[in-house]
């Protein structure tokens, strides 16, 4: 329940208690063991926020917060309630909360993608579980990419992209560093095993706008809701992509102070996921967006088991606490019951680390920041109840909010446009084409020297017979001349030697007669 700019969650044997709305992006921490109330605390909460305007995101685990959007009704439990709260409950107005679902497979709600650009080598590296040297070349993928714009959406832009670094390794690495095919091949193999989750539904166009989830309808917040029961069985996928949405929404929206009310409220139910398997790298930058988000206001609610579950750093900035029932079987329980009391400013009343040990269902130790933000002191605590419904909707209602949603149809199909894939294939038809254009015009110059050479041939071969010919003429022609002039030579020298034997055997005649 919301009144001048107080939200009433809780009631102790002191009176309500309430959380400041100025104080309420300060962030906080919802704690305690399974089956304890931790659920309905956050519906609580949530339900609170919206009265007031403030749109939240949750994740729902079991479906059971989609029951926010429907209408709870009178119970004996809440009839109890109000009894011991002093409420009227005649006076209630039961009422759901607006409603947008959302789910990463696009089953049970609107889809939620991103690119693959977006997400970012650092988020991406620990989805895929790579190791340093792994990382290393994914970034040095992601900045070649940049350099050459080569747009990376969905994941078969970033394996054909490997593929074309691994390719041109020589050429990049003066420039970028040296790459491994090796390693090339282990990051294209957990990819392969992230598509085979389903991750690779996670990228790709249209990409969600961080800002469908600021809106409010008849100035009330919508409740964003994520079912994150499928999600849930890939631990990785789901930490990475509440990391992600935390990075895009610190990224995008403008600074603006402190406020009456927080511009957003995030609750990020199994927080401890968030923080499991992380880089230091990593976890330094998410304990530095939730120290500043703050400021651009937005409130962060962890949902866990144990405050030991988020870092100290992020642990010191959740000014407003709940914590329900711890079980304390094992030293290491009764360890982490320990901490947890020593993390609330003390009741001289009673023993917090007694009181977390005892509380029933429903009952929490609560410590909101005050006015001044400072920790109240610790009190005992019976949460509020919800009044919309608890518990899952039915298959029916959740298609008639996907289908009224003033976002629907707006993500429902994805967009494939062009992108790192389709560029480098355009590159790789293109260098075949000219290589091929090139093979041709090869082919051709050397039929044109073949055909040269086969001509050239030819031609000498034509002068040689012409040669032949004209010489095979002239001696003919010289041989006839000689043979003919010889011929008369011996006519000649044959007459003449006959003429002169014939008048000397006539001068011979004449003698003796004389």
């Amino acid at each position: 329940m919301y009144k001048d700019s107080q939200l009433y969650v809780a009631h102790s044997s002191a009176g309500p208690i309430h959380i400041i709305g100025k104080m309420a992006n300060r962030h906080g921490l919802i704690a305690g063991a399974t089956g304890t109330g931790k659920t309905v605390t956050l519906q609580v909460l949530a339900e609170t926020f919206s009265e007031a305007g403030v749109p939240c995101f949750m994740a729902d685990m079991k479906g059971d917060l989609s029951g926010i959007s429907q209408t709870g009704r009178l119970s004996g439990f809440i009839e109890k309630r109000c009894a011991e709260f002093g409420i009227d409950p005649t006076a209630l107005q039961f009422k759901g909360c607006p409603v947008r679902l959302f789910d990463v497979y696009g089953k049970k709600g609107h889809p939620m993608r991103t690119t693959v650009e977006q997400m970012g080598s650092m988020l991406l590296a620990r989805l895929l579980d790579l190791n340093d040297t792994q990382s290393g070349v994914l970034a040095l993928t992601f900045r070649i990419a940049e350099d050459e714009q080569l747009p990376l959406v969905d994941m078969k832009d970033l394996r054909l992209m490997l593929d074309y670094v691994a390719k041109n390794a020589d050429r990049y690495s003066t420039t970028y560093g040296n790459v491994s095919t090796a390693t090339i091949g282990a990051i294209q193999r957990s990819l392969l095993t992230l598509a085979e989750q389903g991750g690779d539904k996670f990228f790709g166009e249209p990409a969600f706008d961080i800002y469908d989830l600021l809106q409010t309808e008849g100035g009330r917040g919508v409740m964003n809701i994520l079912a994150a029961d499928e999600l849930m069985l890939q631990p990785k996928l789901y930490s990475t992509f509440l990391m992600w949405l935390l990075t895009s929404i610190y990224e995008k929206m403008p600074e603006i102070g402190d406020m009456e009310l927080p511009k957003m409220v995030f609750f990020f139910d199994e927080a401890h996921m968030l923080f499991k398997d992380t880089s230091r790298a990593l976890t330094d930058k998410i304990e530095q967006i939730v120290r500043l988000i703050r400021s651009k206001g937005i409130g962060i609610y962890f949902i866990s088991q144990s405050p030991s579950d988020l870092p100290e750093a992020i642990l010191g900035q959740c000014g407003n606490r709940v914590q329900h029932a711890l079980r304390a079987f094992t030293p290491k329980d009764q360890a982490a019951v320990k901490a947890a009391a020593q993390t609330f400013r003390p009741n001289p009343a009673f023993s917090t680390e007694r009181e977390i040990l005892e509380l029933g269902t429903g009952e929490a130790l609560v410590s909101f920041l005050d006015e001044k933000g400072a920790p109240s002191v610790v009190e005992r605590a019976k949460i509020l109840f919800p009044l919309s419904q608890i518990g899952a909707i039915t298959d029916e209602q959740r298609a008639a909010l996907i289908s009224s949603s003033r976002i629907a149809g707006k993500y429902d199909e994805a967009v494939d446009r062009e992108s790192a894939f389709e560029k480098i294939l355009k590159q790789r038809e293109q260098a075949q084409a000219e290589a091929q254009a090139a093979a041709e015009a090869e082919a051709e110059r050397e039929r044109e020297e073949q055909l040269a050479k086969e001509q050239e041939k030819a031609a000498k071969k034509r002068s040689g017979g012409l040669k032949k010919s004209i010489l095979g003429s002239i001696i003919g022609t010289a041989a006839t001349y000689f043979a003919k002039t010889l011929a008369q030579q011996m006519a000649r020298k044959i007459t003449g030697g006959t003429i002169r034997t014939t008048t000397k055997k006539k001068k011979t005649t004449t003698k003796k007669k004389r």
